[in-house]
């Protein structure tokens, strides 16, 4: 199982409307992310924007390409790019650059 976690930074003047639109997020952008393999997804944001995204994944790059082919995702990225600063043009989804983990504390294994 691969961790991946990613910064995108939401606009400070979108920051109210940005956590209401993730308090209802569509059933159908639920259930595509499911069935495309993100589990244990969660998005934090800092009062500043900086958001930082975590989901565990068997293949990051087959569940993005996943949700890549649902109708769902691009109404979804249509309607919250722009939320976000510095996309360059990009989807909000394509600007997701994972960071390079460099440490990780697993839990102890349970005894048997």
């Amino acid at each position: 199982m691969q961790r991946v976690c990613f910064l995108l930074k939401v606009r400070a003047d979108r920051l109210d409307e940005y956590r209401e639109r993730h308090a209802a997020v569509w059933p159908e952008m639920l259930d595509a992310l499911r069935a495309t393999g993100w589990h244990n997804y969660s998005l934090f944001l800092r009062e500043d924007g900086l958001l930082v995204g975590y989901l565990e994944t068997e293949d990051f790059a087959a569940a993005q390409a996943g949700m890549e082919a649902t109708d769902i995702n691009a109404r979804w990225q249509a309607e919250m790019a722009p939320f976000f600063e510095s996309l360059d043009g990009a989807r909000p989804d394509e600007a997701m650059k994972p960071l390079t983990e460099v440490f990780h504390l697993a839990r102890p294994l349970e005894p048997c």
